[in-house]
Parts: structure tokens; C-alpha cells; sequence
């Protein structure tokens, strides 16, 4: 066994062939939590690159792959077994290829020739078709993977077929931010751009290749390899790292740690927290937040250890014990903040508000800002210049939420602005954090303005489109607006509505066939497309939820009389004014604009702001299916998939690696074809298999939480199926 760190240029430049056996699963990396994220990594690099040509670079770590020797004949291609690491192995040859079609779109060819010898084998090397590909996947995957890989410059995707496979939709990612990137600055430099990330990929990107001879046991050391340990994390690192300079300075390191570090290791700190597609400790999140509101860089997970030792040794400019006190102290600052925005009923203030409403967000990212903000070894802010900070930044993210705009720019947005007010008077904090979002003009950072607010949530089919935590907290902020809580002023009786705890109702309820009559100058079509609408959803208890779901707006029993008798909404008060006798379409059209209107003045924009992005556009979404939740680590191959209905129990399916479902040893494409076949009649897959018998936890619930969490717009229209749950 030989084990050496590679690069790309080592792995792929010689003619060989890596073959993927075929009882390996098949393709299953998607957008939001791997080629994003390996993207990013790549363009971080070349940025440095680019800012300092001159300097040596740090490479960016990819990971391990496990080969094997094949025996071959002398003189034929040599050729090694993926026994691990093939997911990566596939996804470089298509960022390669797609980058180096991009290269050539562009005239880069010297760049673009450097490239090609890592995705083809030369000709005299190839004795049959396949031998030209560098990587040969799955049988399963083959067929995809050929038609993309070998496609004739210049792409054309629709040409290349296999549409939604995600081999093509991966080259079409790399391709579509290699062109992005490439011209984002002018074409006086994209030159000096193609010769920096085609650098950056052939050399800057480290592999740790592990070789197998072709008698070595490969399952055995495959089993080693992956076997489970306890791994340290960034706070173990740090903590060792810390105690261990306290010891050398002579320092009591017993009192250091019981007044200092103790607390990191309660089960606040060791709580294991999302970020984004991965799970860490608190203490870990926590440490990372604090590097970079110290240092307003982005800063990664993975780099945490070492940032935090350059930070002590280098920037710090204090004894360590110094800095022990200060990250004490912060973390007593983060762990207020995180208790403050838990707080579900009764009083919040302005600070708690925003973190519960920023966490409703699922977004861990704007916290070293906080951090930053709330600094007590910086001067204070004047309230008044805090709560715009807070106010801005709510805006920003609430109304980039709406309109369902990219996430994937947070980390460099909220650096920079650290950075900024670094370098800025903090008694202005809030007008240049204003400024800062005002000014940003790129899809990807820009601040919505009310045409494209308007524009995009009077036809938003809301429910569907919009996460239910994110939906009810956009519900909640309106009735407080109502209530009087606008403007920094206390609303009527001194309380806010409770958060996260009311259901999201629809007014016309989804079975709308039976009470609801279509009114004349409207058909069907135009109904189903205003039910989902925000004009027709609002908030009520689970018990009035209950009795009124699908029943008539009008009569003893119906939605009017039991909100009229039962609810204290103010939103709803509202509602049954503007409903009358009828709720009618043209009820749900105009009252859908009203409160447009209102969320407009809840995250207001800077007087006479223009951001520009309105205009006719359609939403690109996608399906997210349930390989996209194995790659997302939301599910694992192997899982048991009960049946929710009690006459089915017995027909327990199977999660199959690919994300297809076994049910009775016949593989299914989807779960909606797996539940059908079970239940005889056409059924939602998605509400109907549950993963744990006790809570009923459905394939749904997991799949609303990945979306969420990774910011898919996804086409989610087969989720609203006839089968209903109860919307909390």
C-alpha cells in the first residue's frame, strides 16, 4: 500500500483508467452540497491567486480515494478499481471538462490545453471507445456520463440529452460558474482569470491517494478506514492548543480552565447545530463565528484550528490567558444571544427577535456579525444606530428570502461588512451597514426593493414555494405589525404573538370543490392558482385549526362564525371584515396585496432605493428527490420506510442507494410509484412513508427541512398531494 497527497495534475496526467465497479452505488452528489460548495472552494483559491500572483498558496484539501492496482498485460493502458472516493473521482473529471470547455469558449488555450490532458487519454493509448475517459462510472451512470463528457465543443446540453441526470446537470453547474466567473470582471482580464482557476485546479487541489497493490485485502483496509472514531473537533484542537501555551508560560492552568473553559464542555456548548449541509458542536460553530468577527475573513469550518493558531500567534497581540478571558466572555455574548431567540411566548426584546426570526432563516452565517455588533471589547453602539443594524440586516435577508433569491454569498457578504465597520466609526454602524446592502448590485448580495417584492409575492404561491417556519414567521411579523409593533414602538398590551407555534391555515381550503363555488369570470385553473397565495393563508390555534380546516366560510359551523366566537388575531379581525358574507378570489387578489404592502413597511428599503432586478423572469426550480437527501446526509441507504396506514404496516420498504425504493424486491423510481403500489390507488409517496413509527416522521417532513435548510427552489407541486397533515 502506497499513500502519497496528489494533485489533480498527478492523479489524472498520465494515460490510466480509474474503473468504478459496478456493485458501487451510483452518482448521487448534487448542487447545494457538493459541486456548490467544491466550486466555491475553487474560486476562493483562485481569488488569492489573483490578488497575490506572486506568493506560494496554500493548497485546499479534497479528501482521500482508496485505489487498486488491476493486473494488466506490459504495454496496455494501466487501469486501478475505485475501491473509495469515486463520487469525487467523477465530480473533478466533470468540473475539469466543463472548465475546460468554458477555457475555449473564451480563447484561454493555453489554459484550456493544459486541461485537456487530465480528462482524455490519448489516442494511441485507447484501444476501445471507453478508454479515452480518465474515470468510467457505474453501469448505471455510463450512458450520461459518455454523452456529456464526449460532447463536441462547443456544449450544447440539450444536444447532450439525459436531462436531469445528475452527471449532465453537474458539467452544466461547473460550466454555467466557469463562464460566470470568468467574464464577472471584463474581458480585459479574463485572460489573467482562465490562467489563475486553471492553475488553481490542476495544482492547487490536494487528493490523498491511497494505492493498493493487487493481492492486498481492499474490503479489510476499506473497513478500517471508514470505521467510526471519536474525531476531535476545532474546539478540542483549540482547547489542547490553549492549555498547552498556558502551561508553557507557567500560568495556573487548573483556574484558567475552571473559570474559562468548563463551560464548553456543558451540553449547551456540545449540542451538535446545523451549517448548512453538515452538523457540528456549538463550541466548534461558536469559535468559528469568533474568528471571524475578530478578523473579518471568511473563515471555513476545516480552517478553524488553523486560523485560530495564526490569529493567537500572530494578530492577537495578547498572552494567551488574555485571550482565553475575551473568548469566554464572547461566548457568554453568543449563548445570550441563542437564549434570547428561543424564547417562544412573552416579552423579546429587539436582539431576541432577530435571532429567532435570522434563525428561522436557517442561517448561522449572520452571527459572527452579531458578535461583531455586540463586542464588549469594542465601544458600544448607540441603540438607536444598533437597532438599524439589526433592522437592515433583517430586511436584507427577509426580502432576498421572498423572492427566493441565492444564500450562497452570506459568508463573503457578512465578512466584508465585519471588515467595513473594522474600519468604520461605530456610532454609525447602522447607516453603514445600510450603505453597504444598498449598494451591492449583484444577483447574488443586491437588496430587494418594493416592485420586485410586489412583483414576485402577489402571484407567490406562498405555501408551496415558501418553508413553513419561514411562511408562519412572515404571518407572525404581520399580525405584530398590526398589533402596533412598527417603528420601535410597543404594540397594544405590551405582546408580541407567539412564535413558532400557530398553524398556517388556508382560508379557501385546498378542497374548496364541495363549499366554495366558483364565482362568475373565473374557472378553475385560476382558483387553484390563488388557494396557495398569501392572501388566502393565516394563523390560527390548532384547536379552532382543527374544526375549521375544510369546512364553508359562511353558516353555524363555518370558518366565519367559529373566528368571530373564538380568535383573537387581530389578522383575523381584519380577515373577517374584508371576507363579509363570501370569501370570494377577488377577496384573496386584493388582500394579498395589502399585505405585500405591510411587509413592505415591516422590512422597509432606504427611501427611493432601486435595486433593479424586477422584471419578467421565471423561477428555474427543481425537483428534490430522495438522492438528493442521501447526499445531503438527511437519509441513509438501507433506511426502513413504514407505511403510515395501519393496513399496510407489514410492507415496509427500503431506501436503495441510488434513491430508488424497494418494496417486495421491485425497485421504485419515486415514492409516490412505491406507495401506490402498495396501496392500490394512486398515493403521495412523500406524506405516506414515514421513517420512524413513533413520531411519524415522513419522507415530507425530511424533505421541507432540506429545502429549507439548503435554500432549493424547488418544484415541490407533487407534495400537495390529496392526502392531508396537519400544518404546525
Amino acid at each position: 500500500m502506497e499513500t502519497q497527497v496528489r494533485t489533480p495534475q498527478m492523479v489524472f496526467m498520465q494515460p490510466q483508467r480509474f474503473v468504478v465497479p459496478l456493485f458501487q452505488r451510483p452518482y448521487v452528489w448534487n448542487e447545494e452540497n457538493q459541486w456548490e460548495p467544491l466550486w466555491n472552494d475553487v474560486v476562493r483559491v483562485a481569488d488569492r491567486v489573483l490578488k497575490q500572483p506572486t506568493e506560494k498558496h496554500h493548497p485546499h484539501f479534497l479528501g482521500a480515494v482508496v485505489l487498486q492496482q488491476m493486473q494488466k498485460q506490459t504495454g496496455q493502458m494501466q487501469e486501478r478499481t475505485v475501491i473509495d472516493g469515486q463520487q469525487r473521482l467523477t465530480t473533478l473529471q466533470l468540473l475539469l471538462d466543463a472548465l475546460h470547455a468554458e477555457l475555449m469558449a473564451v480563447q484561454a488555450l493555453q489554459p484550456a490545453m493544459r486541461l485537456e490532458p487530465l480528462v482524455r487519454n490519448a489516442e494511441p493509448f485507447c484501444s476501445k471507445h471507453e478508454d479515452r475517459f480518465k474515470v468510467w462510472p457505474t453501469n448505471r451512470d455510463r450512458p450520461a456520463f459518455n454523452a456529456v463528457m464526449g460532447a463536441t465543443l462547443p456544449m450544447d446540453y440539450d444536444a447532450v440529452g439525459h436531462r436531469g441526470e445528475k452527471m449532465v446537470e453537474a458539467h452544466r453547474f461547473f460550466s454555467d460558474q466557469a463562464r460566470e466567473w470568468l467574464n464577472a470582471v471584463g474581458s480585459e482580464v479574463t485572460q489573467t482569470r482562465a490562467a489563475a482557476i486553471e492553475t488553481v485546479v490542476r495544482e492547487l487541489l490536494q487528493i490523498v491517494v491511497i494505492d493498493l497493490t493487487v493481492d492486498e485485502n481492499a474490503q479489510e483496509i476499506f473497513e478500517t478506514l471508514n470505521a467510526r472514531g471519536a474525531q476531535l473537533t476545532a474546539a478540542d484542537l483549540i482547547k489542547n492548543f490553549i492549555f498547552q501555551r498556558l502551561l508553557e508560560a507557567g500560568a495556573n492552568v487548573e483556574e484558567a480552565y475552571q473559570k474559562n473553559w468548563k463551560d464548553f464542555e456543558t451540553a449547551f456548548w456540545e449540542t451538535e447545530t446545523s451549517v448548512g449541509r453538515l452538523r457540528y458542536s456549538r463550541s466548534a460553530t461558536f469559535l468559528n463565528h469568533w474568528l471571524i468577527a475578530r478578523t473579518g475573513e471568511e473563515v471555513l469550518a476545516r480552517e478553524v484550528f488553523d486560523r485560530f493558531k495564526r490569529f493567537a500567534d500572530h494578530e492577537a497581540e495578547l498572552p494567551m490567558h488574555k485571550l482565553l478571558e475575551q473568548v469566554h466572555t464572547a461566548a457568554g455574548v453568543y449563548r445570550s444571544f441563542i437564549t434570547a431567540a428561543s424564547t417562544n411566548t412573552g416579552p423579546i426584546d429587539g436582539v431576541g427577535l432577530f435571532g429567532y426570526r435570522t434563525g428561522v432563516l436557517e442561517s448561522e452565517v449572520i452571527k459572527p456579525l452579531v458578535l461583531d455588533l455586540l463586542d464588549p471589547e469594542q465601544s458600544a453602539i448607540p441603540p438607536p444606530q444598533f437597532a438599524k443594524a439589526l433592522s437592515v440586516i433583517e430586511s436584507w435577508m427577509v426580502r432576498r428570502m421572498l423572492v427566493r433569491a441565492t444564500t450562497k454569498n452570506y459568508n463573503q457578504v457578512v465578512a466584508e461588512l465585519i471588515a467595513l465597520l473594522h474600519k468604520s466609526n461605530r456610532d454609525i454602524a447602522g447607516d453603514v451597514i445600510e450603505a453597504f446592502l444598498a449598494g451591492q448590485t449583484t444577483g447574488s448580495r443586491y437588496w430587494p426593493d418594493d416592485v420586485e417584492l410586489e412583483q414576485e409575492l402577489v402571484s407567490l404561491q406562498a405555501y408551496r414555494r415558501l418553508g413553513r417556519g419561514r411562511l408562519r414567521m412572515v404571518l407572525e411579523a404581520i399580525e405584530d405589525h398590526l398589533r402596533g409593533w412598527s417603528n420601535g414602538q410597543n404594540g397594544l398590551g405590551d405582546e408580541r404573538v407567539g412564535r413558532g407555534k400557530l398553524a398556517i391555515e388556508h382560508v379557501m381550503p385546498r378542497k374548496w370543490h364541495t363549499h366554495w363555488a366558483i364565482q362568475d369570470g373565473s374557472d378553475e385553473a385560476e382558483r387553484e392558482s390563488i388557494i396557495h397565495t398569501l392572501g388566502n393563508l393565516t394563523l390560527l390555534t390548532g384547536k379552532i385549526n382543527s374544526k375549521v380546516s375544510n369546512g364553508p366560510w359562511s353558516g353555524n359551523g363555518g370558518k366565519r362564525a367559529l373566528l368571530e366566537k373564538h380568535d383573537v388575531l387581530i389578522l383575523n379581525r381584519d380577515l373577517l371584515k374584508k371576507g363579509a358574507d363570501q370569501w370570494t378570489d377577488q377577496a384573496i387578489r386584493t388582500r394579498t396585496k395589502e399585505l405585500v404592502r405591510v411587509i413592505s413597511q415591516i422590512w422597509p428599503v432606504p427611501a427611493n432605493h432601486r435595486s433593479g432586478f424586477a422584471r419578467d423572469k421565471s423561477t428555474v426550480r427543481r425537483k428534490v428527490d430522495l438522492s438528493d437527501l442521501i447526499a445531503g446526509g438527511k437519509l441513509e441507504p438501507g433506511l426502513p420506510l413504514y407505511p403510515r396506514r395501519k393496513q399496510h404496516s407489514h410492507r415496509v420498504a427500503t431506501l436503495l442507494p441510488d434513491g430508488t425504493i424497494d418494496v417486495d424486491g421491485i425497485a421504485f423510481s419515486s415514492p409516490t410509484e412505491a406507495a401506490t403500489a402498495i396501496a392500490g390507488k394512486r398515493t403521495n409517496g412523500w406524506w405516506f412513508f414515514v421513517t420512524d413509527q413513533a413520531t411519524k416522521r415522513s419522507l415530507r417532513n425530511i424533505r421541507r427541512d432540506y429545502i429549507d435548510a439548503m435554500s432549493v427552489d424547488a418544484d415541490d407541486d407533487d407534495q400537495d398531494d390529496d392526502e392531508d397533515e396537519e400544518e404546525t
